[in-house]
């Protein structure tokens, strides 16, 4: 496919957004599942249920735009998730565990923040007000997801890892 179009240029992206999500459905029972934390488990589990329901609307933005909903490989995501299998891999302490796992969220919602922050434009300039206001949606839950993962972070015990000699 040849990108030579502002409408082109918001599909490929939609491809993206839309490859981001998928991956991060299983991501995040990945986060919920190595975490020990009650309430970071628990904010994962309703992140991932909330992730489904952005996967169901780009493929309704997809409908809106005459474009099939495909997924289109995005190397960010797939390198977040590498650093995590590979951190994971580092047998870590459940506090440290904890805490990777929220710094991982953190990064991969500021990641969502700026896709869905440049397709809204696009959208805006497209005169898709519909499709802008779906994505507005997400975006404002990505920004509540990061607020909420950034609270945690600083409430953090630090206490509870042990120090290096």
């Amino acid at each position: 496919m040849t990108v030579d179009s502002t409408e082109d240029l918001f599909v490929d992206g939609l491809k993206h957004a839309y490859h981001t999500e998928q991956r991060l459905l299983d991501a995040l029972e990945e986060l919920e599942e190595t975490s020990t934390n009650d309430e970071l488990k628990s904010g994962f589990a309703e992140h991932r249920e909330e992730t489904q329901q952005q996967v169901q609307r780009l493929e309704e933005v997809f409908d809106q735009v005459d474009a099939d909903a495909e997924a289109e490989e995005d190397p960010v995501v797939e390198g977040m998730i590498q650093a995590h299998e590979e951190f994971m891999d580092k047998d870590p302490s459940d506090e440290a565990a904890d805490r990777f796992n929220i710094a991982a969220g953190q990064k991969s919602e500021h990641y969502e923040i700026a896709v869905y922050g440049n397709l809204i434009p696009m959208a805006d300039q497209l005169g898709m007000d519909d499709v802008a206001d779906t994505l507005e949606r997400t975006l404002r839950e990505e920004q509540d997801e990061l607020d909420s993962l950034s609270e945690m972070g600083e409430e953090f015990d630090y206490g509870e890892l042990t120090v290096s000699e």
